[in-house]
């Protein structure tokens, strides 16, 4: 066995026997509490994961850095609310929020990061101030006010579980949807010719324009379904939760403790940081609520001190 071999175990016994003694205390004091929190704490974690999926296509592939994204989820959810409540549909409600989301991506990659190529810090000044403006205006157009979308008629209402006993029936359904998309866009990035050349086009760009291929017109591709997947999640999210100002900042920040958890780049990345990241909040609301919040912070500490990569990152 391998040194590195031996270090990697270290640690994973060093972590993981302490959370496992805390398992089976949180399972021994209080079974149903500890279940209910695991399924909070996962359901929370797929709505995390709908935000940083799309993320993590533009912060962790393209390497653009777009501190505009909150504002991408909060625009879409408010967008999705208007249609749906014109409609009367949900399923427009979600379809609205992607595409105006997606089409808001396109303008930034075109008018805005074409012009900043690994320039990070003029990007980030430039999504910061165009953050500010879209929260502003949303403000202007919708105020103050918390909104809440009516999901479809057959997801209303509570699931009786095992254990955790009645749940919500909609948080299954966003844990499905979310598992769903992943899958999904695993097989978009890893399978699919668009998606190949996107892989390429990250690694060698000059090398993927000399074969003719318009590398613009690849990342505003990407940039763009990376941008509908923050407004889907905005318009699901504000239906398992609410919409109100302040949940673009909220989101941002989530997903950029998801990426640098799980990975840049990396869609299984993104799951588990996602992962981790849900459960360490409602465990911490659950178990310590003064203190739930540091919970978060300490599992990014934790890897950023023995993995600055992330877990499922590659190193640059």
């Amino acid at each position: 066995m391998t040194a590195a071999f031996l270090r990697r175990w270290f640690w994973v016994w060093l972590f993981g026997l302490p959370l496992l003694a805390l398992a089976v205390w949180g399972i021994v004091d209080n079974q149903r509490l500890f279940f209910a929190t695991a399924l909070n704490g996962l359901t929370l974690a797929a709505l995390y994961f709908l935000v940083a999926s799309g993320f993590t296509l533009v912060f962790g592939l393209l390497r653009n850095v777009n501190l505009a994204h909150g504002s991408l989820y909060l625009l879409g959810a408010y967008v999705g609310w208007v249609v749906g409540e014109w409609l009367g549909s949900w399923f427009l409600a979600v379809a609205a929020g992607f595409l105006f989301a997606a089409f808001m991506g396109l303008l930034l990659q075109i008018g805005v990061f074409r012009f900043m190529h690994g320039q990070d810090l003029r990007q980030t000044m430039a999504t910061i101030a165009l953050s500010i403006i879209a929260a502003d205006i949303a403000l202007w157009i919708w105020g103050g006010e918390i909104y809440q979308f009516d999901p479809p008629r057959w997801i209303i209402g509570s699931t009786a579980l095992p254990i955790v006993g009645k749940f919500a029936t909609y948080r299954l359904v966003l844990l499905a949807m979310a598992i769903v998309i992943g899958l999904a866009l695993w097989w978009f990035l890893a399978r699919t010719r668009v998606g190949m050349m996107i892989r390429a086009g990250v690694d060698d760009r000059a090398m993927l324009s000399a074969s003719g291929i318009d590398v613009q017109m690849v990342f505003a591709i990407t940039f763009a379904i990376g941008a509908g997947l923050a407004g889907f999640a905005g318009v699901v999210g504000g239906t398992a939760l609410s919409i109100a100002p302040g949940e673009d900042t909220r989101y941002l920040l989530a997903s950029l403790v998801v990426v640098i958890v799980g990975g840049m780049g990396s869609v299984a990345g993104a799951a588990l940081g996602a992962v981790l990241v849900g459960l360490a909040e409602q465990f911490g609301l659950a178990y310590a609520p003064t203190y739930g919040i540091v919970f978060t912070f300490v599992v990014m500490t934790l890897v950023l001190a023995f993995r600055p990569q992330g877990i499922l990152g590659r190193r640059a």
